[in-house]
């Protein structure tokens, strides 16, 4: 049996019909060319926001360095180089008047991203409506500072986990024991949150009257496969960089940019691969069923 005859033959079966819809919307709203152009947000978008997070976090009493070092060791080593110039420099200029003066301009760029997926996102879900400007930028915004306050919660939640557990271990004297699980335990903590904040963003992006039967659990779907897929992806192509490819030939001191933008375009694309999943698997599986609730 030739390998059509084998398709045809799960023609029928629900995984089938499903990933058939979910290519046929990743070519119908063009995800690389939506990748393309939330790449360009997000590069707009990224330094304005580390500069708000990071003045953030560097006046409370935790490690800005040790606190992102899990977050960005996945990346290529230039691309890390790149970003802890920029941490290095944001820490050492941190002040009052530096916070006050740019969270304002963060705020607003960091939320072009931001507004750029939410767009993405109900293009997967097929919505035609439109939220006008103002609305978009106050959601995007919205967004932006909730973003940094569930990483915050992360961060300090890694910080003061570590604390109490340590203090818990050497009581009963199996401080080894601990930063074993620890060690493994932080990073599934570290997973969770990315889920989390994907569900949370896939959910909250959809316009209200559109979202009335899609619940936090019908998302985590697309943010299980955005967090894992953007885990793997970026550790492949850090892996490749690191050792074959040798873009500071090609482009000379531009090379950590460059890296960056080819890592920012993955990123991008499973971000919109995550909302393409869960516009499919809703459009399958939730919202026919609804409507036929309904005419009932």
């Amino acid at each position: 049996m030739d390998w059509k005859g084998r398709l045809l033959k799960y023609s029928d079966s629900k995984w089938f019909i499903f990933l058939r819809n979910l290519i046929y919307n990743i070519r119908q709203d063009e995800v690389t060319a939506i990748g393309a152009q939330l790449t360009y947000y997000l590069i707009l978008s990224i330094f304005p926001f580390l500069i708000f997070f990071l003045n953030v976090v560097g006046h409370t009493s935790l490690a800005i360095e040790s606190l992102l070092e899990d977050w960005i060791i996945v990346l290529p080593t230039q691309t890390q180089t790149l970003l802890y110039k920029v941490i290095d420099e944001i820490a050492l200029s941190s002040s009052e008047t530096l916070l006050s003066l740019s969270i304002v301009l963060a705020l607003w760029s960091a939320s072009l991203g931001i507004s750029a997926i939410i767009r993405a996102i109900n293009k997967a879900y097929n919505i035609k409506r439109k939220r006008n400007y103002i609305k978009l930028k106050l959601l995007s915004l919205l967004f932006t500072i909730a973003l940094v306050i569930l990483l915050m919660i992360v961060l300090v939640t890694l910080v003061f986990g570590e604390v109490i557990g340590n203090a818990i271990f050497t009581y009963i004297g199996a401080v080894n024991v601990f930063y074993r699980i620890w060690e493994r335990s932080r990073r599934i903590i570290a997973l969770l949150s990315m889920i989390i904040i994907f569900a949370l963003l896939y959910k909250y992006s959809i316009i209200p009257g559109e979202r009335k039967h899609i619940r936090l659990l019908h998302t985590l779907p697309g943010a299980t496969f955005t967090t894992i897929g953007w885990i793997l992806a970026s550790n492949l192509f850090s892996y490749y960089v690191n050792n074959f490819a040798n873009y500071s030939k090609t482009y000379g001191s531009l090379g950590g940019v460059i890296v960056l933008l080819v890592w920012l375009y993955i990123t991008s694309i499973m971000i919109v691969l995550g909302g393409e999943i869960n516009g499919t698997y809703a459009s399958l599986f939730i919202l026919n069923k609804n409507n036929t609730k309904d005419k009932k």
